[in-house]
């Protein structure tokens, strides 16, 4: 079931990707106060949304492994822990790119923009404890405890924009209601499920090349032991 999942998805995908870059960059409206660089907002909010699911899927995977102690479960979260942090980088890289030519400046310290960066950080972090510890089990342990740890800051960087005084723009108003031309809230709403699956097929793919070490690591201690 897994493999054929993993054969399907790129091909719903594929089609999603071309239908959400003909709508970003022909059917949705240009803005009439940013004009065309407004059109980098629907990567920005997929892959930030994207890196939030990202984060989700390794607060899972930590919880799980504290109690059930299987390796499955480090897997997942060393998978997505290592896509969400990518995924964060792009969200970095694309907001300066948006924010020069409307804010006037590349970067300033908005309480969204300053959570989001601390949460890349805190995964940054995550990474680095795994790299350092090479007993195994330990190394999950200790990782998996700080990614339950850097989760919190996810609800605290989405809700930044409501709990401080910020100009970082929301695209859900209070009350559930997008703030967004009709047109420019079809078009994020086909971005984001082709953002997803991709998110998917690569976690999958990163899954399994994890997989692939541990098959390495232990023929590697099957043939030391014959030696």
């Amino acid at each position: 079931m897994k493999e054929k999942i993993k054969t399907i998805l790129p091909y719903v995908d594929l089609p999603l990707i071309i239908l959400a870059l003909y709508m970003v960059f022909i059917y949705a409206p240009t803005d009439s106060y940013m004009g065309d660089i407004q059109r980098i907002f629907y990567f920005h909010v997929s892959f930030a949304w994207v890196g939030f699911l990202s984060f989700f899927c390794n607060f899972v995977g930590s919880i799980m492994y504290l109690i059930k102690k299987e390796r499955c479960w480090d897997i997942l979260a060393v998978s997505a822990a290592e896509i969400g942090i990518a995924f964060c980088l792009i969200v970095l890289t694309t907001g300066p790119i948006w924010a020069r030519p409307v804010w006037g400046t590349w970067w300033t310290w908005d309480p969204r923009l300053v959570t989001f960066l601390i949460l890349t950080f805190m995964y940054a972090a995550y990474m680095t404890v795994r790299n350092a510890i090479e007993e195994e089990t330990k190394r999950a342990r200790f990782a998996a405890v700080i990614g339950i740890i850097a989760f919190l800051n996810v609800p605290l960087t989405y809700l930044a924009s409501h709990l401080w005084r910020t100009i970082h723009p929301d695209v859900i108003r209070p009350g559930g209601k997008w703030g967004l031309d009709p047109a420019m809230t079809a078009t994020l709403r086909i971005a984001v499920p082709a953002i997803t699956i991709f998110f998917v097929i690569l976690l999958l793919r990163r899954m399994d090349l994890e997989g692939m070490r541990d098959r390495v690591a232990e023929l590697k201690k099957k043939i030391m032991k014959e030696a």
